[in-house]
């Protein structure tokens, strides 16, 4: 998959005192990108739930660069930044853009996947890793070597 491109209806609901974005919206948005991803290509609830596994976050960060508004429309995109090679850790970026394409936030993320039965850290089965391999992968995308590898921040700029 080269690519994955939500385009996101801003709700009245997400916006704050100050006629903007509220800031935890950002995150909601990030979600539901994640979430569609995973839906789109097979990782439905239901798939996950018979796999007795889910992703969890371990880190999760927003770098704000422009206003949203509620009038503007906007898109967000998903991809994978850094993963180890059995898909147990990774590191997604999204980027939300304004209609012009200007990049109004980004959020970096660390995630792995829950033994949903066990409460415990997971290795994604085949299945789920071969979704994974196909994921839309970053410019600068890195394997990681050790899951240590995950305590280092991404570039602060985000982009």
């Amino acid at each position: 998959m080269e690519k994955f491109i939500l385009p996101i209806q801003i709700r009245w609901s997400d916006i704050d005192q100050n006629r903007h974005l509220r800031h935890s919206a950002y995150y909601d948005y990030g979600a539901t990108a994640r979430i569609a991803l995973f839906s789109e290509t097979g990782l439905t609830n239901s798939k996950l739930e018979e796999l007795h596994i889910g992703p969890i976050l371990f880190r999760e960060e927003a770098l704000f660069r422009r206003e949203i508004k509620f009038e503007d429309k906007i898109s967000i995109d998903t991809e994978l930044i850094k993963a180890l090679p059995d898909f147990s850790r990774w590191s997604i970026r999204h980027r939300l853009y304004k209609e012009d394409q200007t990049l109004a936030a980004t959020l970096n993320l660390d995630g792995a996947w829950i033994d949903i039965v066990k409460r415990k850290l997971a290795t994604p089965n085949e299945f789920i890793q071969k979704i994974f391999s196909d994921y839309p992968k970053a410019d600068g995308f890195e394997w990681a070597l050790s899951p240590t590898s995950f305590l280092r921040h991404p570039s602060p700029r985000g982009d």
